[in-house]
């Protein structure tokens, strides 16, 4: 036990690495960075492209509900090290798509494998950080959070553009390049990752270190209560108005700003697109804090009624609103309120479903991210193609009405505790305040 011990790296160091891989994986929505080059050298429609982001976004959930899985039984070595070798691969077949110009490897490359390699990734830096720190447990994991939000500034501000000015505009050799830097950064970073040693965590009282393992109840009939569908479902209408925004902020703040000055050259506005992407990913980041702080004030159902009532009224100035500045900063609330939701979440399901089965059922409610990545890009890539001149309007108005059928959804909401079967005496004591002494 004492080798094991000694041969885990300082918390703090695994705290590091774990925020450093959420920020790699983080890249990914700095999708829109690529969307107009893609278009413009390949060839693509805007369909296609948005294709790509959401088969990534689809896979990414999927994959993440098997690691919630799969995570307890292989470690979280394991599963670090295989997301980062998955998700690197994912840029170098895309590379190699782009040099072959084939739009099925890739989907199957960046897509698939690379979505995979994020969601088996995505799970568990958050999970490993809250173990070492049980004292600090959601200060820590807002922090591991936070990474993956700003994640899109590294790439759309430092990474991709130093990438595109060398490779002279090459979007196989940037990508070819994006693929040795994460797999450089990533691999390295997951092999340190580990669980803390059996005798506990430094920071845990020593009741629970000495504590004998409770025995964990199978996670299946939580998630097929009512309440769960419920989360599910508010939590999917969430996040598919906000990465409807992520997948086409660039395209759309240079759409707006066009109209608003024709004289602006092209170059301008992909400059102006790619800070819009770098600004609101802070927001993204800085939103997993501030709303999972006022969680705890006001409760989870109430701030995801702020967040659905808000987007509402902020996609309906989008819908009509001509000037590009407000355009930027209505955009970033968006992203400050997509952020929220993934920090409200996790607190939501331990409010509700207790911490035994935290990566299961966590792992399972993400499969929403994947359905809202698949609904969201696709409809605005299609109205893109459809309606050019009016796919901004039609965008925003598919997200009030997303938005408002999460609003309604939300009243049935409820931040009780969830118990399976009938409560047994000391337990609906335990609700009003009362101690029941132990017996023997």
């Amino acid at each position: 036990m004492a080798t094991r011990a000694r041969r885990s790296a300082p918390r703090a160091v695994i705290a590091l690495f774990c925020t450093v891989l959420q920020v790699c994986l983080g890249t990914v929505y700095a999708w829109s960075f690529f969307q107009t080059m893609l278009v413009r050298d390949a060839g693509w429609t805007f369909s296609q492209t948005a294709a790509a982001f959401s088969i990534t976004i689809f896979t990414l959930g999927v994959s993440a509900a098997l690691a919630g899985q799969a995570l307890p039984k292989v470690g979280p070595r394991f599963l670090a090290v295989l997301g980062s070798v998955m998700f690197s691969a994912g840029y170098l077949l895309g590379s190699l798509a782009l040099a072959i110009d084939s739009l099925w490897l890739f989907y199957l490359g960046y897509g698939v494998i690379g979505g995979a390699g994020i969601g088996m990734g995505y799970v568990t830096p958050v999970t490993t950080a809250a173990k070492w720190y049980p004292d600090r447990k959601g200060l820590v994991t807002g922090i591991v959070v936070m990474g993956f939000g700003v994640g899109a500034f590294l790439l759309s501000k430092v990474l991709a553009p130093l990438l595109v000015v060398q490779a002279q505009g090459d979007l196989q050799v940037v990508f070819l390049w994006l693929g040795i830097v994460f797999a450089c950064i990533l691999i390295p970073c997951s092999l340190v990752l580990s669980d803390p040693p059996e005798t506990g965590a430094p920071g845990q009282p020593a009741a629970a270190k000495a504590a004998a393992p409770a025995k964990v109840e199978p996670a299946a009939p939580y998630m097929r209560t009512s309440q769960f569908a419920i989360m599910w479902i508010v939590f999917f209408f969430n996040i598919a108005a906000g990465i409807s925004v992520i997948s086409f902020q660039s395209e759309l703040l240079q759409e707006v700003w066009g109209l608003a000055d024709p004289s602006i050259d092209p170059a301008t506005l992909a400059e102006y697109g790619a800070t819009l992407i770098a600004i609101s990913s802070l927001c993204n980041g800085v939103g997993r804090l501030f709303w999972g702080l006022l969680s705890d004030r006001l409760g989870r159902v109430s701030v995801f009624r702020i967040l659905l009532a808000s987007q509402m009224v902020v996609f309906g100035i989008l819908m009509t609103n001509e000037n590009p500045w407000i355009f930027s900063i209505l955009v970033c609330y968006v992203l400050l309120c997509f952020g929220g939701g993934f920090a409200t979440m996790p607190s939501f399901i331990l409010d509700v479903f207790g911490s035994k089965n935290m990566s299961k059922i966590y792992g399972t409610i993400l499969t929403a991210w994947s359905a809202a990545g698949i609904i969201g890009p696709m409809y605005v890539g299609y109205l893109k193609d459809t309606y050019p001149d009016r796919a901004v309007m039609y965008c925003f108005l598919i997200g009030i009405l997303m938005l408002g059928a999460g609003f309604v959804f939300s009243y049935l909401l409820d931040d009780s505790r969830v118990r399976l079967g009938r409560p047994t005496m000391a337990q609906t004591l335990a609700q009003y305040g009362v101690a029941v002494p132990e017996r023997g």
